[in-house]
Formats: structure tokens, C-alpha cells, sequence
């Protein structure tokens, strides 16, 4: 008997069935009552792909033989409802109720409810065994539908209510405490079921637990040995049908993988893409400042050579001034001269006056026929300035070229002191070199022969040809040397390098075949490799202790660094502290390195293509033996070039000075010259006037003679008041000569400064021209990395389309629906790359070819069997528990349980009684009395009084479950049959047709009673 909004379900045994058809009554029905069950719907749930049932809202019964799929149905009510697998007892995870072969399955019950009724879903996910509740089609929690369905009265777990088939045996073998505890959980006090639960577990197995077991046992036995008949064929049958999901779900993943890599790639190029875009942004900032100062160079440059004309200008000029004073301290020299000489004259006259009288007039006489043949002398005056005005220009050309000597003397001194500078560096990094030579020669001897050779036959090969990589490979700091002679072999430190195969070829004919010298060489790839990327930057890595990738720590000419960026991958080798070395695990673990420098050793990490297992070795470093000692080249390249200039420049101005030179001696030819014409001219003019004078002093000197005799004296005083004015004039000129010479000097000393000063500013213009080119270098270099970058970017981005739509289609996904969770779930316990999913899919697709001849119906009995076994051995278990806890605890729970339950008992058995008085019965209820089984009579009987019952306005809705019936039952207009029919010979849903198979049953009917 069941209450208003309350169903219940009676049941005979039952078997696992298979696809499932459900007929109903056509005959007219009244209004459900509040929580009946509308609808149920089944999607690959045990048996059922898909089943749809329409139950009526009082008595349905569900008939149908073992196995065709009944218990389906309570069990898709019981889980539909809130219900968990144990109250059904057919397994203990409701992932195993999803259809064998299937990800999911659902369950949906539409219950009656005013005004709208309520549709309840539930999909079971067997990854990983949990499910998903929806209420009304909008998801929704579990707690939630829990409640919706305690407010309808609904009570699964009452078995007074709902008795699910696998709990039938127990229910009727026990009725006496199974009854016995609904009961009291439906009319007893609270805690009259909660002692009766404690009692049932103890008192009852204490009576009957050793003829169970034994039986039980017995059975059990049977059982096992059946089970192990089937057991091999089954587990073969499972071992392929895993094998086959297996190699389904490696192929729906093998695509997304293909899919990840080239993502994962496209990311890495476009960080690196940004990367390098950020670089060639701060280039072209570098580059700007630097552009900048050559500019503000280049303007301080030119105003120091103009300033430097200007005070070369200056220095003329005052040259010009001191020359000037030179001639006129010549020209008063000249004149104290010419009055010494008249002085001594007249003093000859007064002494020969007296002999000078007599021959006066003769000495006249004689003077005056001298003048008279001689011509009359033009003026010689335009001829003395056009001298005077050429030995100006004269003196102003040798100035000019005086001070041109001096600047070319003073920048040949400069020159001279940077060579020696130059040349005393190169010999330091020759001595390194030498020292590194004789390391090669003392230790490799062939390879020595073979390198002298070389350095004198370079012009018979094509291409460069590098010497020994020891000598070519120079490191950064020395300390580091230890990590690159340990990374590189031995004979590959020795061997030569060449860009040409043919070259290599031609040097090996040489050396091996003529010369019988045992020498290595290699060959660069054709393709540069020097500028190759590391897998990821070296800051990604600073957090595990490691400061810089092996390519980092040296530097060395372009093919010796293509072929260890090829042969050696130097460039993707990192080197770390001992941080690394302390965490060298987790470094292996998460890194994925394969090679790996610590401190002081060397790891290396291999991984087995077939057990997928990690393989760690670790060496000790040995100490640098080749590259202890290193030579910078650019230095050394940069000091030759500027000794080859330095040599250039001093030929230059070596060449210039003799020039110079010659010019200056034939300007002092010259000035001699002009000086001899103009002394010729001066003294062809003082010629005639000395006669004339001669003859005027010699009247003069007749008629003193005659008259009086020559005052000597007067003559010296006189001859000295000129001579002191002319010293004082000679004073004056020297002193304004020694004044021009000062500053002269004072000019010299300011242009040479200003030279020096533009020295300086054009080394810093050439430094910063210099640092511009190499910035230009860069920047162009990264221009052209960030547009390979940005090329590769969009070709990765093609591809992972390409891959994502082939993905989505084997998935059978559209292009805008994401990758299911159950398909996330399932790939994360497979394989992870390429290699390792397509060896296991040829494993697996190997496997599965083993596996033939087998049938899905030995699946069928062998897990029926395990089920039935499984049931029956947590049956055991469970109640030999029971019987240990009662022998502990059921002297304390017998007396607060037992005197309530009696009287509770009087109740029932009164009213117990007068059912059984409808039926011509006598019943009594009792704690110590068995109830035995119906006959057919009384099974009509109590079929009649369910009918009854259950058929009433207004009652609740009922389901009773058999396999058979009686022949010839009560059947009311109320009651709905659903017929259940499973077998290889099923009809489909959409092909059952209820009216002619009714129509066909008349017809054969007709026939036999013909």
C-alpha cells in the first residue's frame, strides 16, 4: 500500500536484457497525481541504445522473460531520481551502468507536477565516473534535484516503496527484518529504525548464518568453476575491444598533437619575432644619439680648422712684419758703414792733404774725364723696388712654408709614437700566438708541418681555409676554457677547416699521400649554421643557475663556428654554477636538456625510444690544455690595419717634407740671387755719386787745402752723432723685431694646440663613424632576422590551421565547437609526441590482429556470472560482519529496541489481520513466525486486491515487475502493461507497429480454432 505522491514497485526475478521496445495501453487515462512518472528516457544506459517509456499513472505492469531488459528500467528510475547504485545493488559505480563501448550515457524521468511537470536528466560520464544533472534542460546541482524530489514525497532508498530486482532475493529470503525495518522506517518512531538497522545487521545472521554460508558457499563454488570456462575467452574479447578504443582514441589524438607541436612552435617563433622586433626598435633609438654627436664632431672639427687657418694667417703676417725689421736694421747697418767710410776718407785726405794738394788737380782732372766716359746711368730705382718687392713675396712663400714643415714634423712624431705603441701590442699578441703554436707543435708535430705548409700555399685553394681550431678558437675568459675542450674532441681541436670540399680533398691528397702527415680536416656546412638560435633564450634558463650558452664563451672565424654550431651544437648547449649542479634533477625533469655544463662536470641525458625511461651520465671536466692562452683578433686585426695606415700616413708625409724641402732650398737660392742684384744695383748708383762728390770734395778740399786744412775732429764728432741716431733707430727696430718674434712664437704655440685638439676630435669622429658602421650592421642584420621571423610566423600560422581542421574532422567536431571534455580526459593518459603515440598504435593495432574468433554473447553470460558472483560474495562478506558486530553489541541494543517494536507489532497485527479476513484468511503478525509462499490461489487473490488498490481514483502510481503471470487475472481500464522484448530478431523502433501485430494475432487466433 503505497500514500498519495508515493509509487512502489513489485518484482519477480530478472536477467540483463539487451535493446528494448515499450507498447502501451491505448485506453484512455485519468490525471497523474503529483510525482508520478510521466516519462523515461534511456540513451546507452546497460542494454539500451535508445528507449523511450510512457508508463500510466496507477497500475503498470512491466512484463517481460529473463534477460530482455525490465531491471533497465528500475534502474534507470532509481539513478534518474537521485538514487545511488547501491540501493540497486547491481554495482557500486554508476559509470558501469553506461553501455559497454559508449563515454556516456543518460537518463531522463519526467515527473507529474502543477502547473508545468519537471524533467530531471542525468548524464553519466565513465572516464570518470560522474554525472552531470540537469533540471527542466538547465544544469543544476545533485543537492538540488535531491530536494525537488524529497518535496514530492519520492523515497528511493524504502524498499517499502521501490524494490529494484537484485535486492529481491533478499528481500524475500529476510522479509522478516527487511519488512520489518520498512515498516518502522515508515510508521515506527525515529529511533525505533535506528536501533532495528543496528539489530538487522546482528540478531538475525546469529540464527542463520552458517546454513546461508554453507549454501551460499556451495553456490558460490559452482558459480567460480562456470565462470572460469568463460573467463580466457572473455578476457581475450576485452583485451581486443581495449586495444581497439585504444588505437580509436591514438588516432583522434594523433592529429591534436600534430596540431600542439606546430602551435607550440608558432608561439616560440613569435616570441622570438617580438623579441627581435624590440631589438631593431632599440637599434634604430641606439643609433640616433650616436648620429647625432659625429654631427655636433663633424661642426667641432671644421671650427678648429678654421680657426687653425686663421692663426696660420696671423703667423704669416707677422713673419712678414719681422722680415720687414730685418731690412731696415740691414739698411741702418749699411748706413753706420758708409759713415765710417767717408770718416776714414777725410782722414786720409788730411793726412795726405799735403801730398793730395799737389795731385787735387790732377785727381780732378782724372775724375772728371772718368765721368765723362762714362754714359749717363738711367735711374736705377724701379729696378731696386722690383727687387725689394720679389724678396718680399720671396720672404712671405718661405714663411708659408716653414710653418708647413713644422705642422708635418710635429704630426710625423705623432705618427712615429703610435706606430711604436702598435707595434709593441702586436708583439704581445704574437708571443700568445707563438706560445699556442709551439703548444700545437710540441704535441701534434704532423699538424704543425701541415700549417707551415699551408700559411705558404693559401693561393692554391678557392675558398678560406682556417688553421687548427686551437689556434683559431680564442675564449673570452679563460676560465671558461675547460667547458669547450671537454665539448669538442681532441682530434677536431687539431683539424683544419674549409668552406670547400674540393679544397678539403686537394689539402688531404697533399698532406696524407705526398707528404705522409697525419692531419685532421673538416668541412663547413654549405649552409651557414653560425648564426643559429638556441632552442630558447638563456634568461628562460637563469633560474636554474645557468649564465650563458658554450657559442657565448669564444669567439672565432665564421666557419670554425658554422661547424661546431653544426657538429656540436654549441650554440644550444647552456653552462651553469653550481646552482645547477644542486639542482641537476629538477633541471633534467623540466628543462628537457640534453647536454648540460655545471661547475665542474658534464651531463648528458638520453631518453629510450622504446621504454620512453631516462638515461643520465655525468663526467668530471678535465683542465684546459689548448685554449688557456688567447688571442683577440679583432685587435689583432684592428692593430695591423691601423700599422698599414700609420705606414701609409708617413710615407705621405715623408714624400710632402722632401717637397717642402726642395721647394724651401730653391726659395733661398732665389732670395740670394735677388740680394746679389740688388747690392750690384746700390752700387752702380753710389758709383757716379761718389765721383761726383769726390769731385766736388776734391775742389772743396783744393780750396781748404788752399785755404785752411780739415778739422778732424769736427769730422768725428759729427760721424758719431750719426751713428748713435742710427743705433737708437737700430734699438727701436729691434726692440719692435723681438715683439713680432714673441708673438710669432705665441701663434706657433696656439696653432699647435688647436692642431693637437683637431687630432683629438678626428680620432673620436673616426671612432664614432666606426661604432655607427657596426651599429648599421646590426641594425640591418636585425631587420632582415625580424622579417625571416615574421615569413616563418605566417607560414606556422597556415599550418596550425591546416591542422586544427584536420583535427576537428577526425574528431567529427565543426570548425567553432571545442574539443569535448571526455576526449580531453581520455587524451591526457595517452602518449604525449608523435614518436611515442605512433609506436604505440603500431603496438596496439599488432595486438589486436592476435585476437580473433571471439563472440560478444560469452561477454554477456561471463559478466552476468561475475555480477551474480560479485553480489553474492559482497553478500557474504557483509553479513559474516554483521554476525561479529552482533555478538559484540546485541546485548546492548536488544533491550532499547525490542519492548517499542512489540507494541508497535500489536498495532499491525490487528490491522494485519483483518486484510487477511477480506481474503477468507486467517494472518497474524509475529516476531518469531516465517511467512511461507503463495499458491496460485492466493497469488490471484492478492493480484485482485493490488488491482484494486491500485486502480483507484486518485492513488498513487504503481509498478509491478514480472516475468509471467497467471492466466486469466483481473485487468481494469487504469491499468497500463508494457511488454518488454529483446533478442537478434528485434524489430526496430520506428518498424513496430502495435495494431498489425494485433491484427495478426487475430488472424492466427481465427485460424487454429478452424
Amino acid at each position: 500500500m503505497a500514500a498519495a505522491g508515493k509509487w512502489s514497485l513489485g518484482a519477480s526475478q530478472l536477467g540483463d536484457g539487451g535493446s528494448q521496445r515499450a507498447v502501451r495501453s491505448s485506453a484512455a487515462r485519468p490525471q497523474f497525481v503529483e510525482g508520478s512518472i510521466v516519462r523515461v528516457l534511456m540513451e546507452n544506459f546497460l542494454t539500451y541504445d535508445t528507449c523511450e517509456v510512457r508508463p500510466g499513472p496507477n497500475l503498470n505492469m512491466i512484463v517481460g522473460a529473463n534477460g530482455t531488459g525490465k531491471s533497465s528500467i528500475v534502474c534507470a528510475i532509481c539513478l534518474g531520481l537521485a538514487g545511488k547504485p547501491s540501493f540497486i545493488g547491481r554495482a557500486d559505480k554508476v559509470g558501469l551502468f553506461v553501455k559497454q563501448g559508449c563515454l556516456k550515457g543518460v537518463v531522463e524521468v519526467e515527473l507529474a507536477k502543477t502547473p508545468d511537470n519537471i524533467i530531471i536528466t542525468r548524464e553519466i560520464q565513465v572516464v570518470n565516473n560522474t554525472s552531470t544533472w540537469f533540471i527542466n534542460r538547465k544544469p543544476t546541482t545533485l543537492k538540488t534535484v535531491e530536494e525537488q524530489i524529497a518535496a514530492l514525497n519520492i523515497q528511493v532508498d524504502n524498499l517499502c516503496q521501490f524494490l529494484p530486482q537484485d535486492r529481491v532475493g533478499e528481500f524475500a529470503k529476510l522479509s522478516k527484518i527487511e519488512l520489518l525495518e520498512a515498516t518502522e522506517k515508515s510508521v515506527g518512531p525515529p529511533e525505533m529504525y535506528q536501533f532495528h538497522c543496528e539489530l538487522k545487521n546482528f540478531r538475525e545472521k546469529e540464527r542463520e548464518l552458517e546454513n546461508l554460508f554453507r549454501d551460499k558457499t556451495n553456490s558460490l563454488e559452482k558459480m567460480r568453476q562456470r565462470l572460469e570456462r568463460y573467463k580466457q575467452d572473455v578476457e581475450r574479447y576485452h583485451e581486443r575491444k581495449r586495444h581497439l578504443d585504444l588505437i580509436e582514441m591514438l588516432e583522434r589524438k594523433r592529429p591534436w598533437v600534430e596540431y600542439e607541436n606546430v602551435r607550440q612552435q608558432h608561439e616560440e617563433v613569435k616570441q622570438s619575432r617580438d623579441q627581435a622586433k624590440e631589438e631593431l626598435k632599440n637599434l634604430k633609438e641606439m643609433q640616433f644619439p650616436v648620429k647625432k654627436k659625429i654631427q655636433e664632431t663633424e661642426e667641432y672639427f671644421k671650427n678648429l680648422d678654421i680657426k687653425i687657418r686663421d692663426k696660420a694667417s696671423e703667423i704669416k703676417d707677422v713673419s712678414q712684419k719681422c722680415k720687414q725689421k730685418q731690412d731696415a736694421l740691414e739698411m741702418k747697418d749699411k748706413q753706420i758703414e758708409e759713415i765710417h767710410q767717408a770718416l776714414r776718407m777725410k782722414k786720409d785726405e788730411e793726412m795726405d792733404r799735403q801730398v793730395k794738394i799737389h795731385n787735387t788737380q790732377k785727381m780732378i782732372e782724372e775724375w772728371k774725364n772718368e765721368l765723362s766716359t762714362m754714359a749717363v746711368s738711367a735711374d736705377l730705382q724701379p729696378q731696386t723696388d722690383a727687387v725689394n718687392n720679389e724678396l718680399k713675396k720671396l720672404q712671405e712663400e718661405r714663411a708659408n712654408i716653414d710653418s708647413d714643415i713644422s705642422d708635418l714634423t710635429a704630426e710625423k712624431m705623432n705618427q712615429k709614437r703610435e706606430e711604436k705603441r702598435i707595434t709593441e701590442r702586436l708583439g704581445q699578441l704574437n708571443n700568445i700566438m707563438n706560445m699556442k703554436e709551439e703548444n700545437l707543435k710540441g704535441k701534434f708535430r704532423d699538424t704543425h708541418s701541415a700549417l707551415m705548409w699551408l700559411r705558404n700555399n693559401k693561393d692554391k685553394f678557392k675558398k678560406k681555409v682556417c688553421e687548427p681550431m686551437m689556434l683559431e678558437i680564442n675564449m673570452k675568459d679563460n676560465r671558461h676554457a675547460k667547458y669547450v675542450e671537454n665539448h669538442i674532441s681532441s682530434n677536431d681541436m687539431r683539424a683544419f677547416v674549409f668552406e670547400s670540399q674540393e679544397d678539403m680533398e686537394k689539402f688531404l691528397v697533399e698532406m696524407r699521400d705526398h707528404q705522409k702527415l697525419r692531419v685532421n680536416a673538416v668541412c663547413a656546412p654549405a649552409e651557414s649554421r653560425a648564426e643559429s638560435l638556441p632552442s630558447r633564450p638563456i634568461e628562460e634558463l637563469h633560474r636554474y643557475g645557468f649564465f650563458s650558452y658554450l657559442r657565448e664563451l669564444f669567439d672565432a672565424p665564421h666557419p670554425v663556428m658554422s661547424y661546431l654550431c653544426s657538429q656540436y651544437h654549441v650554440h644550444d648547449v647552456p653552462v651553469g654554477t653550481e646552482k645547477t649542479r644542486n639542482m641537476i634533477e629538477r633541471v633534467i625533469q623540466e628543462t628537457k636538456l640534453r647536454q648540460i655544463y655545471t661547475a665542474e662536470e658534464k651531463y648528458i641525458v638520453k631518453v629510450s625510444a622504446y621504454t620512453n625511461l631516462t638515461f643520465t651520465t655525468n663526467t668530471s671536466l678535465r683542465e684546459a690544455q689548448f685554449l688557456t692562452s688567447s688571442v683577440d683578433t679583432d685587435e689583432r686585426r684592428q692593430l695591423e690595419n691601423e700599422q698599414q695606415d700609420i705606414n701609409n700616413t708617413l710615407k705621405s708625409l715623408d714624400m710632402h717634407l722632401t717637397t717642402l724641402f726642395e721647394t724651401q732650398k730653391h726659395l733661398e737660392h732665389r732670395d740670394n740671387e735677388l740680394r746679389q742684384q740688388k747690392k750690384e744695383l746700390l752700387e752702380r748708383g753710389n758709383r757716379r755719386r761718389q765721383l761726383e762728390s769726390k769731385i766736388g770734395v776734391k775742389y772743396d778740399s783744393l780750396r781748404q787745402l788752399e785755404e785752411d786744412a780739415i778739422s778732424l775732429e769736427d769730422e768725428y764728432q759729427q760721424a758719431n752723432v750719426k751713428i748713435k741716431e742710427i743705433n737708437t733707430q737700430k734699438a727701436r727696430l729691434v726692440t719692435e723685431l723681438m715683439h713680432h718674434i714673441k708673438n710669432c712664437i705665441s701663434l706657433n704655440i696656439l696653432k699647435a694646440d688647436l692642431v693637437l685638439q683637431s687630432t683629438t676630435v678626428a680620432a673620436e669622429k673616426n671612432r664614432l663613424e666606426s661604432e655607427c658602421n657596426e651599429g648599421s650592421v646590426q641594425l640591418r642584420a636585425a631587420e632582415q632576422r625580424f622579417c625571416e621571423l615574421d615569413e616563418r610566423k605566417r607560414l606556422l600560422t597556415e599550418n596550425c590551421k591546416e591542422l586544427l581542421k584536420k583535427a576537428q574532422q577526425v574528431c567529427k567536431l565543426s570548425p567553432d565547437q571545442r574539443l569535448p571534455k571526455e576526449f580531453q580526459t581520455a587524451f591526457q593518459a595517452l602518449p604525449t609526441t608523435l614518436e611515442e603515440i605512433d609506436a604505440f598504435l603500431n603496438e596496439e593495432k599488432t595486438r589486436a590482429s592476435c585476437f580473433t574468433g571471439l563472440n560478444a554473447s560469452v561477454v554477456e553470460e561471463y559478466n552476468k556470472q561475475i555480477e551474480e558472483i560479485q553480489q553474492l560474495t559482497e553478500y557474504l562478506e557483509e553479513k559474516k560482519k554483521e554476525l561479529d558486530n552482533y555478538k559484540q553489541n546485541i546485548s546492548q541494543v536488544k533491550e532499547r529496541w525490542l519492548n517499542p517494536l512489540k507494541k508497535l507489532i500489536e498495532q499491525i497485527n490487528g490491522k494485519f489481520s483483518n486484510f487477511f479476513s477480506s481474503m477468507q484468511c486467517v494472518g497474524e503478525v509475529d516476531l518469531h513466525v516465517e511467512n511461507e509462499g503463495m499458491d496460485p490461489m492466493n497469488e490471484r487473490r492478492v493480484f485482485e486486491l493490488v488491482v484494486k488498490t491500485a486502480c483507484k481514483e486518485s492513488t498513487s502510481q504503481y509498478f509491478f515487475i514480472t516475468p509471467k503471470l497467471l492466466q486469466n487475472l483481473t485487468y481494469n481500464d487504469k491499468m497500463t502493461v508494457l511488454f518488454v522484448y529483446n533478442g537478434p530478431f528485434m524489430l526496430e523502433a520506428n518498424k513496430w507497429n502495435l495494431k498489425s501485430f494485433c491484427r495478426r494475432r487475430r488472424r492466427l487466433g481465427r485460424m487454429d480454432e478452424q
